[in-house]
């Protein structure tokens, strides 16, 4: 199964370039719709059974409290980071023996 991934807007577009060339199905939602709602990035992440990829915690809320059901999503904490970060960090543990879903 070829792993499709939705990059919140607060997610650095190098970052998800950089997933891009990693042979990843990714949609960025600052080059494709942005300013959209949380809730908005949410149900286009179901409906494309994306793996959202966020800095964002109130993606927690819409899970746990508003009952969103997507295939996952990855709450970045990342502290003094690079604009490259996120997407290595997302592409290790993607390949990770850890990740399953």
């Amino acid at each position: 199964m070829k792993i499709k991934l939705l990059a919140n807007e607060n997610i650095p577009l190098i970052s998800s370039k950089y997933l891009e060339k990693c042979g990843y199905d990714i949609v960025h939602i600052g080059s494709v719709d942005p300013s959209i709602t949380d809730e908005e990035v949410m149900t286009l992440a179901i409906k494309e059974s994306r793996l959202i990829i966020t800095f964002d915690r109130d993606y927690g809320n819409l899970v746990f409290r508003d009952g969103y059901r997507p295939l996952g999503v990855i709450y970045l904490r990342l502290t003094d980071s690079s604009p490259n970060d996120p997407g290595e960090f997302v592409h290790s543990l993607l390949q990770s023996d850890r990740f399953t879903f």
